[in-house]
């Protein structure tokens, strides 16, 4: 195996480790903890859950 396969090996694992940590990033910011978008929540609702934190 020459260090130019080595090398691209590298890159491949290094690309998909990025792009999978921005695309959970992504997913963070638009879900809450149980799941639902964080858009898509009613105003009441978020109000009942800021009075229980």
């Amino acid at each position: 195996m020459s260090f130019g396969d080595i090398l691209y090996i590298i890159a491949i694992f290094l690309f998909a480790y990025i792009t999978f940590g921005i695309v959970r990033g992504y997913f963070k910011a638009k879900f809450d903890d149980e799941g639902r978008r964080i858009d898509m929540i009613e105003d009441e609702d978020k109000g009942k859950k800021e009075k229980q934190d």
